[in-house]
């Protein structure tokens, strides 16, 4: 008589893939978790629900929390505190602001363990790149994971005295996402509106009729103005007010509210990473197109090729030129 055996789902694997950070961040440590999201990207916001989820089921002990709005000047760490940064898509010369928190902590605090989390690496310029590149070097503790294979060749050309790693995206520690009944709207269009939006991507043939939304989009403008103010008040305080708990659990509404929207429909066609990313979390058909500069087509050949359920878009003839990454 056979016996069936039954074959672990893709996302299992790379949830499992996300232990490769204990090597670094061994459970028990004592840890400062920096640059967490204050804005409205869900994408961040998952990555961030998924890195705390992470931290509590290894019993990494966060004894601090700050965003890039209140991370003080001088701040006194104990030596034996590791940095964490949040991971991302911001690890370059597109978002200054948290590429400068970054290598603020770097620079700030040579005798500590420095983690930077799952990160894309992309830079316009070689020349910030290199600058970056400076800053790490003179650490001689820093870890850096990246998410796709071109981003760990561009780190180990350039980061000669770091540890870097190949790791997923830290939003796959929420495997297995359910949402809610059954789905009673056909097609959800989840495409970028920001500056890693493609050149042609309003001229792509998608196909189907269905609802068209974005981060920005999702979100009311109630949300947004209750965002932005706790991230002004954030920004004031300095970490003397207790803001920071409020926004964990107004952030847990808003991912909530993306959760519940993408469960009312069957499939999604998304140009946002973490658009494909939730749909593969909630095992949801779905179609990943590229952004401007080709991250989401590395991070899916890099991880979710194989989920049955997600399919990469032709490749785009119209990405972004001169960019590094």
């Amino acid at each position: 008589m056979e016996i069936a055996t039954l074959s672990a789902h893709p996302m299992d694997e790379l949830k499992n893939r996300l232990r490769i950070i204990l090597n670094v961040i061994p459970p028990g440590s004592n840890i400062y978790y920096i640059d967490y999201p204050v804005y409205s990207n869900g994408g961040d916001l998952l990555i961030m629900k998924g890195t705390e989820a992470f931290f509590r089921e290894n019993g990494i002990r966060v004894r601090a929390r700050y965003s890039a709005f209140d991370f003080p000047d001088g701040l006194s760490v104990p030596k034996d505190h590791i940095l964490v940064l949040q991971g991302g898509g911001n690890f370059g010369d597109l978002y200054p602001v948290h590429q400068k928190l970054r290598e603020r902590v770097v620079a700030g605090y040579p005798k500590n363990r420095v983690v930077i989390l799952p990160q894309t690496i992309h830079y316009k310029d070689v020349r910030e790149f290199d600058r970056t590149a400076d800053i790490l070097n003179r650490h001689k503790d820093v870890h850096l994971f990246v998410r796709d294979t071109l981003s760990l060749e561009m780190a180990k050309d350039k980061f000669k005295r770091c540890g870097v790693y190949l790791s997923p995206d830290m939003a796959h520690q929420l495997w297995p996402i359910r949402g809610g009944g059954e789905p009673a709207r056909e097609l959800l269009r989840f495409m970028r509106t920001d500056i890693e939006k493609t050149a042609g991507q309003d001229g792509l043939a998608l196909e189907g009729a269905g609802d068209d939304l974005d981060w920005s989009t999702l979100y009311s403008r109630t949300e947004h103005r209750s965002i932005r103010a706790i991230g002004k008040v954030m920004r004031i305080s300095k970490g003397k007010l207790p803001v920071g708990k409020f926004w964990i659990r107004y952030s847990d509404r808003l991912v909530s509210k993306a959760v519940e929207r993408f469960a009312q429909y069957r499939t999604v066609q998304t140009s946002r990473l973490h658009g494909h990313i939730l749909s593969c979390l909630m095992d949801k058909p779905n179609v990943l197109y590229d952004n401007a500069y080709g991250k989401n087509g590395r991070y899916y050949r890099c991880w979710t090729q194989s989920i049955a359920s997600a399919k990469l878009a032709a490749e785009p003839t119209n990405l972004q030129s001169g960019g590094m990454a």
